[in-house]
């Protein structure tokens, strides 16, 4: 223990854990050793005389390497918290607040509870798109840092304050999005906008997500390159923020998204495979390649078809399926003779002989099996044409 306290069960822990206990869980709110009510706002009462003895018997023990722990500070109070958001309506303090802001959510769940209780969703949003409307780069990388620490924290209140503001909070991550070393840690302020933004998509109203420009999708398309920089939960955001919006069947039809080509440079780079990465890049490219855009770019890459086969079996059900998918949607609308024989080239077919006698469901089988038959007299001559026979 570095910092005793006692609950109002009688029980006494340290700080930290009992915090940790009651503010990140939302049922577990009883006294872990009693297990009566323990509501998180009750009183947690510091227990000095414990917190004495233990630093006591530290300094008895120090000539064995054992560290004194320090007298803690008081904890954070919802007072103090209330007026340092409202500070961040004040512009000659904002920047200042920003960091005070961003080193009490570092510290502990307990403070970030607090800041999202005392409105700082709100007030991030406003600072952000203040930001944004007066093209000001000074403070966005601290209010976005601020945000991803206390996204968890604030999921259920935040959504409301997000939906209600979406289509100018859009325009201002996309805005962050898209300039160029504007900010001392380019990489970070990036990743932590993608968070944001996924957020905000995942609630956003369908009829906002219909009106999502060319210029959204390509900004988004550019910093899954490799040169952005973005971290992996980042680069998983902004497969979420696709896969989230590229299913309508205007859109796609429209060639609003052009992004199979980005997307197979993005698996080619994904080794090993990471499983979520690939669940979510098949599971956007079966969405473009609903429609001839979407497929004709996936077959300008040299490795469009290759990549695709070499994750069926390989990573997930969810992967062998949207995989499976494709090169069906691929064989049925784009099987011209250079097509199939290049299935047969980089191994397409013998994955699905593969997949025929696998533990695949049925109708994965099914659709192996469609995909076949319906170009056996292409792929007779194949290598495979003994067990393309055999399973047909």
């Amino acid at each position: 223990m570095k910092d005793p306290v006692t609950a109002i069960s009688g029980i006494t822990y340290d700080r930290e854990s009992i915090e940790r206990w009651l503010f990140k869980s939302r049922t577990n709110t009883i006294c872990p050793v009693t297990k009566q009510p323990l509501p998180r706002d009750s009183d947690l009462t510091p227990n000095h005389n414990l917190r004495r003895l233990i630093q006591a018997w530290c300094s008895v023990n120090a000539t064995n390497g054992v560290d004194r722990i320090p007298t803690p500070k008081p904890p954070l109070s919802k007072f103090h918290v209330i007026n340092l958001i409202r500070d961040l309506y004040v512009p000659d303090l904002q920047i200042k607040t920003l960091q005070k802001l961003e080193a009490l959510a570092a510290e502990n769940e307990r403070n970030r509870v607090f800041m999202v209780e005392a409105g700082l969703i709100k007030a991030l949003v406003s600072f952000i798109v203040s930001c944004y409307e007066n093209s000001e780069t000074k403070g966005v990388e601290e209010a976005l840092s601020l945000f991803y620490l206390v996204n968890r924290t604030s999921i259920g209140q935040s959504t409301g304050i997000l939906t209600e503001n979406g289509e100018i909070i859009i325009e201002s991550l996309i805005w962050v999005l898209g300039g160029d070393d504007c900010f001392q840690d380019n990489a970070v302020v990036k990743s932590h906008a993608t968070c944001l933004m996924k957020v905000l998509i995942q609630k956003a109203n369908p009829r906002l997500l219909e009106r999502l420009n060319p210029e959204f999708f390509r900004i988004i398309l550019s910093n899954l390159r490799p040169e952005i920089g973005i971290s992996q939960q980042g680069i998983v955001s902004l497969l979420h923020i696709l896969l989230d919006t590229c299913p309508g069947e205007k859109r796609r039809r429209s060639g609003r998204i052009r992004g199979s080509f980005d997307l197979i440079e993005l698996e080619l780079r994904n080794r090993p495979p990471e499983k979520k990465t690939t669940e979510l890049v098949l599971g956007i490219l079966y969405h473009l390649c609903s429609c001839a855009d979407g497929r004709a770019q996936l077959l300008n890459h040299t490795a469009g078809i290759a990549v695709v086969t070499r994750r069926i079996l390989k990573v997930s059900s969810m992967a062998d399926e949207r995989a499976i998918f494709i090169i069906w949607l691929i064989s049925k609308y784009c099987g011209t003779n250079g097509v199939l024989m290049e299935m047969v080239r980089v191994g397409t077919v013998a994955k699905l002989c593969m997949v025929m006698q696998a533990n695949c469901g049925v109708h994965l089988k099914e659709k192996a099996k469609e995909i076949l038959r319906t170009h056996s007299d292409v792929w007779k001559d194949s290598p495979c044409r003994v067990v393309v026979k055999l399973l047909l």
